[in-house]
């Protein structure tokens, strides 16, 4: 059966979604009024017949990109999968035997018969890979953050819009109903005029000093470094810990801040723009030649609306999951206005007043764009060309906001920058570090 859905509403009864609604509404945070809004709404959770499917290509075979490459596999046949590490690619060779192997990423984005590209890598090779693959004609669905610098960024916007390809950024809590609840609210005044944001992100690691060691059989290390400078094989800057390392991510600050910051600028309204001034510092010191990504930090913004915005660390680190630190401060983002406050994270929303979220909003209320399924709307807008819920655009700032902060933690200092133009204003220093220089051959512009 051709486009099955994960929930056919035409042969339910009102009676029966209005049940289904009550049920999911105790399950949940969720008030009633907007789950029964969700089920008016089903998304697809598969695509056509093995025939029709898209064929899907994976670049970076750890641990995250084989997750969210096996969510492609719902809607797509995994074609082809790579990564310069063999003991990651035997991992994904069992979970697709069929696929084409590859070390090398540029063999696959040059494959006639693969349609989309998933980019699970580690984060300084992103925009290099989703660079090459819209040139070769792929779509992408690319893990988050979406870059590591800003430049890097208007890169690929620029890129996306050239080649007419779809991207989406992985930045899934775009695609979970409590967050898009809280920022319709939001946005609808429901807390009054919004006045601030406060951010709180897991703490980062940490450790060292670490060890140079030879790097094992069966890793290309020349290759992970990619664009980086060439350093001696430490086994804690590949894997998951390469995120608490300056030069490859930008520590809790992109990896979870690409959540959460993303957030607090969508229920600002402010997706498509930026900060005009940030200043941050690190408030503990890294070991020598150990971890360099700040693990704790503390960023303060402002917008030209007159919003302020601050994100900062608990003293609890994470992986996954809802982290509640030993302070009992757990992470996620509140919206703070002139008559109340709406707090979101993972699986829970709360207000200052409960009447704020049992109230349903005005039919002529702004309403956000509605995805239930990240994946699942990636696949549709491949097919029907439109935009995702978070397409490239919206992955750029929402990682550009993170990248700024980062910057300002660096800096020590504040930072006055230009959301159009996307510069600082009089600053040479900071200007430069909008970009990084890449480890020949490997350039954006040469790919």
């Amino acid at each position: 059966m051709r486009k099955q859905t994960l929930m056919n509403t035409q042969g339910f009864s009102r009676r029966h979604l209005l049940k289904t609604a009550a049920s999911m509404s105790a399950a949940s945070s969720l008030p009633h009024w907007f789950v029964e809004e969700c089920l008016g709404n089903p998304q697809p959770t598969s695509l056509d017949s093995a025939g029709d499917r898209p064929s899907v290509a994976l670049i970076g075979c750890g641990g995250q990109g084989r997750g969210i490459a096996q969510r492609a596999a719902k809607f797509g046949n995994i074609a082809a999968i790579c990564d310069v590490d063999d003991g990651q690619l035997a991992k994904a060779r069992k979970q697709w035997p069929k696929a084409r192997a590859f070390k090398d990423f540029r063999g696959v984005v040059d494959l006639p018969d693969v349609d989309i590209v998933v980019c699970g890598t580690v984060d300084h090779w992103h925009a290099l890979v989703s660079t090459a693959a819209m040139r070769a004609g792929k779509d992408v669905y690319c893990e988050k953050p979406l870059t590591l610098t800003v430049d890097e960024g208007k890169l690929l916007v620029r890129e996306a819009r050239k080649t007419g390809r779809i991207l989406q950024t992985g930045s899934q809590q775009r695609s979970d109903s409590n967050f898009r609840l809280a920022c319709e609210l939001v946005r609808n005044g429901r807390i009054g005029k919004l006045e601030h944001v406060d951010v709180f992100l897991p703490a980062g690691r940490r450790e060292g000093p670490f060890t140079p060691s030879d790097s094992p059989q069966g890793l290309d290390w020349n290759m992970w470094q990619g664009p980086t400078r060439d350093v001696d094989y430490v086994p804690e800057r590949t894997h998951v810990t390469f995120r608490y390392w300056w030069e490859y991510s930008g520590g809790t600050m992109t990896d979870w801040g690409a959540h959460h910051n993303d957030i607090a600028l969508w229920g600002m309204g402010l997706e498509r723009s930026g900060p005009v001034s940030v200043k941050g510092k690190p408030l503990v010191e890294m070991i020598p030649n150990g971890f360099t990504a700040a693990s704790q930090y503390d960023v303060q913004y402002l917008y030209a609306t007159g919003v302020t915005h601050r994100c900062q660390s608990t003293t609890a680190n994470a992986w996954h999951g809802r982290v509640i630190d030993p302070d009992g401060q757990q992470h996620g983002v509140k919206f703070l206005g002139d008559d109340g406050w709406i707090w979101v994270t993972r699986g829970a929303i709360e207000a200052s007043d409960p009447e704020m979220l049992v109230e349903p909003l005005a039919s002529n209320a702004s309403r956000l764009y509605v995805s239930h399924d990240h994946m699942g709307n990636f696949f549709d807008c491949v097919k029907t060309r439109k935009q995702p819920v978070c397409d490239v655009e919206i992955g750029h700032r929402s990682a550009s906001v993170c990248h700024l902060g980062v910057l300002a933690i660096r800096l020590g200092r504040e930072l006055k920058f230009d959301p159009v133009n996307e510069s600082f204003i009089n600053d040479a220093e900071a200007d430069r570090w909008l970009r990084r220089e890449m480890r020949a051959p490997w350039s954006c512009e040469s790919i």
